[in-house]
This record gives C-alpha cells, structure tokens and sequence, in this order.
C-alpha cells in the first residue's frame, strides 16, 4: 500500500438518506476487497463479512490434526502398561460407517480391555492469557461403549520428561470428553489441573451415547466464561469459579457465632388455653363386645362364668394433649451470620495455562473400537465451529445413511436368523410329537396283549 484507506465506518440512522450514494473505501484483504456503490443493507453485509474474514485471519491453529497415512510420525504410543501385557493400541480406519472413507479416517481403539495411550506434541506451547483457549475433537463410539473413557489430555511442557511413559499419572492440564461405564455413568468430563488438583467440573452434563461420530467443544476465554458444546451445540456455560472448586469459597459461616438464648425455633406451639373435656380419662381403651353372644355350648359350671371378648374402643382418645398452634415468636432456623472467608484468595489467572504442550489420549476400555479424530487446539471458537462443520459437518448424514443401511441389513439378517432357528425348533418338536405318540400307541398295544393273555 502506498496511498489508500483499510478502516470501517459506522454511521447514524440520520445519514440515512445519504447512504445509497455512499462510496467504501477499497478493503485490502487477502480473500475479499468491499470496493463499489451500494445500498446500506448491502454495505452493512459486507462490513460484517470483513469483520469475519478478519477474525478469521488474526486465529491462531496450535494443533491441528485429521489423521491420514502419515499420523505415525507425529504420534507415539507410550510404555505405559506394556510389560504387564495389559497396553492396547491405536489403528487408522474410518469403521464400519462413514461419510468419505477417506476424510473420516482417524485412530480405532482395539483389542478389548486394554490402557490405550498415545501422546502428540504441539509445534509450538499454548499460552492462553488473554485469549480463548479452544480444545475440539471428534468421537465415535462404533462399538456401543458400555463403559470406558473417550477424553482428550493436553499436557504442560513441564511433562516433557514423562511423556514417554504417558499414563494416569503423568500431570496433565485439561482432561476433556465423554465417559461411559454402565448405566450410572454417562457425562461429559471437564477437568482442570490447578495447584496439583484434579478439579471435575460442579455441573452434570450428558455425552452421546449412540454409535455416531459427535464433536466435542470445549471454550476457555479470558474472562473465566467457559462454553461445552456437542455437535456445536451448547450443552453448558458458566463461569469456572463458579463450576470448579478452584478457590475456597468467598464467605462462610461465622464460627464464633453462637445461636442467642432467646432464639425461638418452635414453628408452633401447644396452645395454652386449650383444656381438656371432661371425662376424657374415663374413656376405656378396651370394651366387651356388644355383639359377642355366648356360646348355646357354654356350661358356666364347667367352663366358669362367660364374659364377651375384649375390642378397642371407638370412643376411646388416647392420652389428651392441647392443640398445636403458630407460635408468634417463632424465629425460623437459626443460622449463623456469613463472613468473608480468611482463606479465599482471589486468582485471576485460575483458568490460564501457559504451557500447554502435548496432546493424548490415556484411556480405559472395556470394549474397544472408539474411533478419535479432528483434533483442533486453537485460540478462536469461531474457527473451531467452521472446522467441525467442515469435518463432520459434511459426513454426518452419509454416515447417518450408512449406518442404518448396515443396520438394517444386521436385522434382515438377525430375523432370517432366528426364523430359521425357530423353523428348525418347530420341525424337532414336532418330531418329538409323533416320537411320543407312537410310544403311547406302543404302550396301548403291550398292555392290550397283557390283558389278552391274562383272559
């Protein structure tokens, strides 16, 4: 550039009249150039396109990854677990159901029950002062995970060292994705590292559980706001001091407070003018019963004067006690006054993590076949909504497709199956039917002979 202008206007709804004449400036970007006369609707559209476009180009990609031939030479599988037999592995696939086989490939757990881990390093570590953090991958569960982890790790540079032996316990920052284990357990784990603390997330939030790829989001920005997002959907939102247990809490109960002597907690009280009704104690608990009638057997002098069986009286109270009423000076529970808490120190900078390094996953999984792919580590949301849009985003409903052909051709199957086996069952009991029927007639005809030869 050696003479122009690259800036946006905005102008008042008084400048109304004026905008169909309204010349903009030419726009220099490296994908778009505003530069015409246009109506203020138009101009407006394409201010907002700039806008766009500019964000997009100040997003920086720290990580970035969709899995093809070549993911082994940026990928290690880590010793963890392998002398005691018990390590699993990763291969590349697309399973069983995609969109393109080729796009949707990325690395399959297998064989069953096993610890898979496997790590990744970053070009470049990840401070997200200042700016948001934004983690995303995509998961499918091909095999229909009845119980095991599908998380995503990312791991300070501090644990360099560590990496290769990347396991459960090598410190990480985030652990971030979908954990299935039975009926009990299907959520979308969010945990922060802070001061050596593994801290779960407060809120309760659900994973997928179908046989899908889903793309997990997770959003950090600098003013502590976080985002969860599935499918670019948001699933929660929040505040993480609010939602982790980072800090202590702000207040608490005064423990030099002590309830005062007059303190009244009785919602109600036995009303004092109430008196009990005379001859209320004279009432017997147990009557002779009115009906009973003596036995017409029943001799007094052998079996002793007869008297009528016992029953509970319906006339009968219980022990008299007054009314209950509100009782006036009731004061409610009594709690003790809250106070700002010695220990809480506030930390500005408890969701920043100025080294992030490494990316893995460390896994559990009873049965495998989960399929992770689309790894993006980035500092802009946007970005990372357009990337899962351009991923999955364009395979979903091939695989949708896909997966209920090969369903239903799975149940075709399973019913012609167990027609058969049925058909099969019929066709043996019926056998076993007339087997038995000429048993019987067998029986008849010998005992029909025993009785010829008896005559």
């Amino acid at each position: 550039m050696d003479c122009g202008g690259g800036y946006i206007k905005l102008m008042p709804a008084s400048s109304g009249a004026q905008m169909a004449a309204f010349f903009t400036v030419a726009i220099p970007t490296t994908r778009t150039t505003v530069c015409c006369k246009e109506s203020t609707m138009a101009y407006i559209k394409k201010a907002l396109c700039f806008l766009a476009v500019a964000s997009s180009a100040t997003a920086k990609v720290y990580y970035e990854e969709k899995f093809d031939a070549t993911w082994e030479s940026r990928w290690h599988k880590s010793t963890f677990k392998q002398e005691e037999g018990t390590a699993g592995d990763f291969s590349l696939t697309a399973g069983k159901w995609f969109g393109d086989e080729e796009a949707d490939k990325g690395i399959q757990t297998g064989p069953d029950a096993r610890f898979y881990s496997i790590y990744s390093e970053m070009a470049e570590a990840f401070n997200n002062e200042g700016k948001p953090l934004v983690l995303q991958f995509s998961v499918k569960h091909e095999q229909k995970m009845d119980c095991g982890g599908g998380y995503i790790k990312l791991m300070p540079a501090s644990s360099g060292a560590q990496m290769a032996d990347f396991g459960g316990d090598t410190p990480y920052s985030i652990m971030f994705g979908p954990d299935i284990c039975g009926a009990g357990t299907k959520r979308v784990h969010a945990i922060f590292t802070y001061k050596g603390k593994n801290l779960l997330t407060k809120k309760s939030i659900d994973c997928e559980t179908d046989e899908l790829t889903h793309v997990y989001t997770l959003v950090v920005n600098p003013d502590k706001t976080y985002q969860i997002l599935i499918d670019n959907v948001e699933k929660a939102a929040g505040n993480v001091e609010d939602d982790w247990d980072f800090l202590a809490s702000k207040t608490i109960r005064d423990p030099e407070a002590s309830k005062p002597e007059d303190w009244d907690e009785r919602e109600q009280i036995a009303d004092p003018n109430d008196v009990k009704p005379e001859g209320h104690d004279d009432i017997p608990e147990k009557i002779a019963d009115p009906e009973a009638e003596k036995p017409e057997d029943w001799d007094d002098e052998d079996d002793g004067e007869w008297e009528a069986p016992m029953i509970e009286n319906p006339e009968f109270k219980g022990e008299w006690e007054p009314a209950m009423i509100d009782n006036t000076d009731y004061k409610g529970i009594w709690e003790a006054p809250m106070i700002d808490n010695p220990e809480y120190e506030a930390d500005e900078a408890l969701h920043v993590f100025p080294d992030t390094k490494f990316v893995g996953f460390e896994l559990w999984q009873v049965k495998a076949g989960t399929i992770f792919d689309n790894i993006l580590v980035t500092d802009d949301a946007e970005y990372a909504r357009k990337f899962a849009e351009d991923t999955w985003g364009k395979s979903k409903e091939g695989e949708q497709a896909m997966f209920d052909s090969v369903q239903a051709t799975k149940k075709a199957e399973d019913d012609s199956a167990k027609a058969a086996a049925d058909a099969e069952k019929a066709e043996l009991e019926e056998e076993e039917g007339e087997d038995s029927e000429d048993a019987e007639e067998a029986e008849e005809d010998f005992e029909a002979e025993e009785t010829h030869d008896e005559l």
